[in-house]
């Protein structure tokens, strides 16, 4: 059964779940109907951070158009523009133990696309989540539900995975960001 976490709660993964290596993390939502008239697109991102929380390369930027990191241990499946349906709407596969020894953190972020030019934000997004999967046998470990804390937010850190001596644990982070995907690249030191 998943552990449901609130804002803030850290779970150890690989200490409590051992062997535990392939992981799927799948975020998901909904968008409030309204008449602005343009599609909602939400976009998954993923920083793979040094000790610093700095990204060193851009090919450990994972997002729609860069699917992968360096090694292939972290892998965007693909972007969906609606949003619509039950289940996730974005999935990462990640292979925990061939991250590369630099990563310390790896942080899960949602954006608008072209929120600005849409006049969209958090606000009109609902029941929006993250849950960690074990591939071997597709157990929901973690879940985290983001809550409806969100009002002109463009960006959101959903949490993060991180090292802890030598163990990987999860993050329940649920930050907002004002000015969306710029703001996250900026602070992650990719801008």
């Amino acid at each position: 059964m998943a552990i449901n976490l609130s804002k803030g709660q850290k779970i150890d993964l690989t200490k409590t779940n051992p062997g535990l290596s392939k992981i799927t993390v799948g975020l998901g939502w909904d968008t409030n109907k309204y008449d602005g008239g343009k599609d909602f697109d939400l976009d998954v991102s993923v920083f793979l951070a040094n000790a610093d929380g700095k990204v060193e390369t851009e090919k450990n930027f994972v997002f729609f158009n860069n699917p992968q990191n360096e090694n292939g241990s972290v892998v965007h499946t693909g972007d969906n523009r609606t949003g619509e349906g039950d289940g996730d709407d974005e999935q990462i596969k990640v292979d925990l133990s061939s991250v590369p020894a630099n990563v310390e953190k790896i942080a899960f972020t949602i954006t608008i696309y072209e929120a600005q030019e849409r006049n969209q934000n958090f606000g009109q997004v609902s029941r929006a989540y993250a849950r960690i999967v074990n591939e071997a046998n597709n157990e929901e470990l973690v879940r985290f539900d983001l809550g409806e804390d969100f009002s002109i937010e463009t960006g959101v850190v959903v949490g993060e995975l991180y090292r802890h001596n030598g163990e990987w644990k999860f993050n329940a982070i649920g930050s907002g960001y004002q000015d969306g995907l710029a703001g996250l690249t900026r602070d992650y030191g990719l801008a």
